[in-house]
């Protein structure tokens, strides 16, 4: 029942070790959401960044990101190596809002083989979603496989239910609503993840899009494309018709 000890932990060690060694350099190990650098227009930075990899990848016909295995999420697989941008003198200065500067912002490609875009994820929002999977495992683990979790959000998800893991509620803002705090879901399985429905839902709403929407289509893309951020720790999402909401799922 216990999920992550093997793939997510493994993951999530190797994100954090690749990046190590470049915050000493570039910054501190847990910076605060507060820093100027994090509320600076986040589209500033990553203007910049997409000129750097357009021109390096005209250049070198390569992108200049860092090794991944085939375990890693599509939206956390293509982590921009800014190293390989300075030394090469496509980019004179870090985005002050990348972890390697003390930022809260980890800089990735999507679609690197159609017409690869900059995107961020939220490295505080990655880090915590690993910390509760951690607490969920260890409760998992003394409690006979029972799951810590709460409300029912669909079948087989719960919301985590933060008081049997001892755990305060985190309170991180989504970044497609800075209005609105991140919820956490518990698969029937002990998986983790961060609960984008609502941001979804309001997506759809925005783009109308309820009408058009086909029984079981993929959702996450929605979030990505008109957005500076990638969808991390997350369940698959699909449109389910009969509720006119989406909904999570596992394969």
């Amino acid at each position: 029942m216990t999920i992550a000890k093997g793939a997510l932990a493994g993951r999530l060690t190797v994100l954090m070790a690749a990046l190590f060694s470049l915050a000493l350099l570039g910054g501190c190990m847990y910076p605060k959401e507060m820093r100027k650098e994090n509320q600076t227009n986040p589209g500033e930075f990553i203007a910049v960044v997409q000129q750097s990899i357009d021109e390096y990848h005209t250049k070198k016909s390569v992108f200049p990101i860092k090794n991944s295995d085939m375990e890693t999420p599509l939206y956390e697989k293509y982590v921009i190596d800014f190293q390989k941008l300075k030394n090469s003198g496509y980019l004179s200065n870090l985005p002050g809002n990348a972890y390697e500067s003390g930022g809260d912002f980890i800089y990735v490609l999507v679609d690197p083989d159609t017409k690869a875009k900059v995107k961020l994820f939220d490295l505080v929002a990655y880090r915590t979603t690993a910390d509760i999977q951690k607490k969920v495992n260890d409760y998992i683990s003394k409690n006979n496989g029972a799951v810590p979790g709460g409300e029912t959000y669909s079948p087989g998800f719960k919301y985590v239910d933060f008081g049997k893991i001892g755990m305060k509620t985190p309170e991180i803002k989504s970044v497609y609503n800075r209005q609105s705090l991140i919820n956490f879901l518990v698969h029937d399985s002990g998986k983790v993840a961060i609960d984008y429905a609502p941001d979804l839902a309001q997506k759809i709403k925005e783009k109308q899009l309820q009408s058009a929407l086909k029984d079981g289509q993929d959702l996450l893309p929605l979030l990505v494309e008109d957005s500076y951020f990638v969808p991390i720790m997350s369940f698959e999402y699909k449109w389910d018709s009969a509720t006119s909401k989406p909904v999570p799922f596992m394969k």
